[in-house]
């Protein structure tokens, strides 16, 4: 298993770690590199064919402003991928939304809060999760701490 997670610009990165980490953290393998939508379209559509043959499951990608990066990638490829807004611009990050959220009929991309990817990283695991029932069970863990420590959060109002 592995997931790629990818960005427009290494400006980006602040953001999309935590996708990283909540991915490392569950034992899955990620690979990270900057695709640039506008920049290098080229390498784009390169990438989907590499991240197909090199056995990427899900692709997270990042994009701010104009934030075509999500979509495009999703034009060259079947595979899940999940768009990230990410806040860069005066419209706080409500621009990138939008651009990402309003995919044309056909070319679907799965699309999180501003930047949340850690959400993106636990979506990529439910996805692979279908799959893997090991995987399922440490998410079923992780969601059952959370629970945990909710609860707990009472303690904190005496």
């Amino acid at each position: 298993m592995k997931v790629a997670v990818v960005m427009g610009s290494d400006s980006d990165w602040k953001i999309m770690k935590a996708a990283k980490d909540v991915m490392t953290e569950f034992g899955v393998e990620v690979h990270a590199e900057v695709v640039s939508a506008h920049r290098t379209p080229e390498d784009l559509e390169k990438f989907t064919t590499w991240a197909k043959a090199n056995g990427v499951k899900v692709i997270i990608a990042g994009a701010g402003g104009a934030a075509h990066l999500p979509g495009m990638l999703a034009s060259y490829t079947t595979l899940p991928v999940i768009g990230v807004p990410v806040n860069v611009t005066a419209m706080n990050g409500m621009d990138s939304l939008l651009s990402i959220v309003q995919m044309p009929k056909g070319i679907p991309v799965a699309t999180v809060a501003i930047d949340n990817s850690t959400n993106a990283g636990l979506l990529a695991l439910r996805i692979l999760a279908t799959h893997n029932e090991s995987l399922d069970k440490k998410l079923q863990a992780y969601r059952q701490k959370m629970a945990e420590e909710s609860r707990q959060k009472t303690q904190n109002l005496k």
